[in-house]
């Protein structure tokens, strides 16, 4: 079959993710990038179903399109939107989330470093980084490096310090974030280490974007971003320092290397290798793959290669990954299948996913990504609710914050609960005078509140 016609059927099936109750002819034509041809169209999608990758349901005008439901592990409606793994990568996940007893010792293996030749090998394949690069690409291209980094500046250093904390236990919510980013207000209770993570990661992104002309993937850049991430929360000697002692990673039966001088070489063949990768987003995946792999820091190695992987990208103007609605255990056991098995299929298909997420919050893909939320469509008299009261009553961040944890609390279900609180937190964030409509306030009301709004 022609490459031509087999990206054609890839990108039905990315709009059919969009669409967990299916979707028909016309919503697909409308989600295209492009024009097609009606019977075009109902000719791939009838090679589709022949080939048992999507279900066709109902007749005629009324005729349903969606995905083989054996092909989805999982829909995470608690984030509004669907994570689908291929089966390669639901094998991965079936591995990894045995019990630690069941799964073999596994010691670093060094032919996974040395098989990859950069430009040659490919973690992600080309349709994939086309869908990528199409996705995330910019007015800002043709501009200096790091342009369209400092135009959504403010936004990314919140996003990205909350998402890529949140992955290692933070506890601070996204307002709480904020507000410890703009005011430098540590909230009450939370452990002194969580403010010291999220304000290591501004300090982190400020550097990158601030180098971005002139930064490349070397020794000193990856030194420096853990040195930065690991501030006060490491012993001063392993801060930007490579490890000499051994370590091990927790709830995984991998062990890392252990030899100093073999760690040393490895890091900067690792090195060497991602500086050769010229597409951004492989070289942007590799480092997620073979940093926290490879280990080369007693601790802050995960931290690291996040930051890292958005060097690419913030130099290429790309839109950067901010790791918006991963959760936790999905990029652990993304790390597991890279730990333990050397497979990347399960991390490739996270990374993909959360970059589609990344691309949908700085706007630059609206018009692929344009799926209802259903999480949202669920509490959103609640979201209303809680919006309206903290605008009309006039509040600022903190009495926001302590607001929208009790009607947490009241009017959610536990396990929606943190969710519900980090959509109220961004539409708190993206409330403007052209939206106050839907919350049910008043242009003198929400003028009020903005000035209070600190």
């Amino acid at each position: 079959m022609a490459n031509r016609v087999l990206e054609e059927l890839n990108k039905i099936l990315n709009i059919l993710k969009m669409f967990p109750e299916g979707a028909n002819i016309e919503e697909i034509r409308k989600s295209l990038s492009h024009a097609l041809a009606f019977r075009t169209l109902q000719r791939y999608l009838k090679i589709l179903v022949d080939q048992k990758k999507i279900l066709s349901e109902g007749k005629a005008r009324a005729r349903k399109y969606k995905l083989i439901t054996s092909d989805i592990t999982k829909e995470k409606q608690s984030k509004g939107s669907i994570l689908i793994l291929s089966k390669e990568a639901q094998k991965i996940q079936l591995r990894v989330t045995k019990p630690i007893q069941k799964r073999a010792s596994v010691n670093y293996h060094q032919k996974f470093l040395d098989s990859y030749k950069p430009n040659t090998t490919f973690y992600l394949s080309k349709i994939l980084r086309k869908k990528l690069f199409e996705m995330g690409k910019t007015p800002d291209g043709r501009y200096p490096a790091g342009t369209y980094a400092k135009q959504i500046f403010h936004r990314l250093l919140i996003d990205l310090s909350w998402n890529s904390s949140r992955l290692e236990g933070n506890t601070y919510s996204l307002l709480e974030t904020e507000r410890l980013l703009d005011l430098g207000i540590v909230s009450e209770g939370k452990d002194a280490k969580d403010a010291q993570m999220i304000l290591n990661h501004k300090a982190a992104i400020e550097f990158l974007i601030e180098s971005a002309n002139e930064i490349e993937i070397n020794r000193y850049i990856i030194l420096n971003l853990h040195a930065l991430l690991s501030d006060n929360l490491l012993t001063d000697r392993a801060c930007g320092s490579l490890r000499a002692i051994a370590v091990k990673i927790g709830m995984s039966s991998y062990v890392p290397l252990s030899i100093p001088q073999l760690l040393s070489e490895n890091f900067e063949k690792l090195l060497k290798k991602a500086n050769a990768i010229k597409d951004p987003f492989e070289q942007a995946f590799f480092l997620m793959v073979q940093l926290p792999y490879l280990q080369p820091f007693e601790d802050v190695n995960k931290r690291t290669s996040r930051l890292a992987a958005n060097i690419a990208l913030i130099k290429k103007n790309l839109c950067p990954l901010s790791f918006i609605d991963v959760s936790e255990k999905d990029y652990i056991n993304g790390l597991l299948g890279i730990y333990e098995q050397n497979r990347i299929e399960l991390l490739r298909d996270i990374f993909v996913w959360a970059y589609e997420r990344s691309c949908f919050l700085y706007s630059t893909t609206r018009n692929v990504l344009g799926e209802p939320d259903v999480f949202r469509m669920k509490y959103r008299d609640s979201i209303v609710e809680v919006i309206s009261e903290i605008v009309k009553k006039g509040m600022n961040k903190s009495q926001a914050i302590l607001l929208i944890q009790r009607k947490a609390q009241k009017l959610i279900p536990s396990k929606d609960s943190s969710r519900f609180i980090e959509i109220v937190e961004r539409e708190l964030q993206s409330l403007h005078e052209g939206s106050i409509a839907r919350y049910r306030l008043r242009l003198s009301e929400y003028e009020s509140w903005k000035r209070k709004w600190i």
